[in-house]
């Protein structure tokens, strides 16, 4: 068992599988099928996130390293919560940007829905943490990797 300590930017607890990408987050291209079908279709859109691709992101715990694309990603992150096909946690092994907190800001603000956020876990969490690996996390920013 594993523990890793990061800052909770939304905090809360979820327990549940990891999701796992090594390469950062496209919010654009991952939820552009969600988007155009309007949430009748959750896969990972992006073929470029080999990860990802085609994996149901709805309900999901993301582990990744960051959040790239386009400066949209803060509203699609709230547009996906508003759909109410959210991932349930985005774990993010470094400093979580603007665009990306933004996103979780909004959708617990504007949506009422929590995107349960921790940055700052650190490369070590992404070296450790596997997919579909069980995973807790905690209100004060402490993830634990169950074996």
């Amino acid at each position: 068992m594993d523990k890793f300590q990061g800052r909770a930017v939304i905090s809360g607890q979820v327990k549940g599988n990891a999701m796992v990408s090594k390469k950062g987050f496209n919010v654009l291209s991952s939820y552009m099928g969600a988007l155009v079908s309007n949430g009748k279709q959750t896969l990972c859109t992006d073929q470029n996130n080999p990860d990802l691709f085609q994996r149901d992101l709805a309900g999901a715990i993301l582990c990744i390293p960051q959040v790239i694309g386009s400066t949209t990603a803060g509203m699609l992150i709230q547009t996906v919560a508003a759909m109410g096909i959210h991932p349930k946690a985005m774990l993010f092994s470094a400093t979580a940007e603007s665009l990306a907190i933004s996103g979780v800001l909004l959708a617990d603000i504007w949506e009422n829905t929590k995107i349960i956020t921790v940055d700052g876990l650190g490369e070590r969490f992404l070296e450790s943490v596997q997919e579909g690996q069980i995973v807790e996390v905690t209100e004060d920013g402490t993830v634990t990797l169950f074996e």
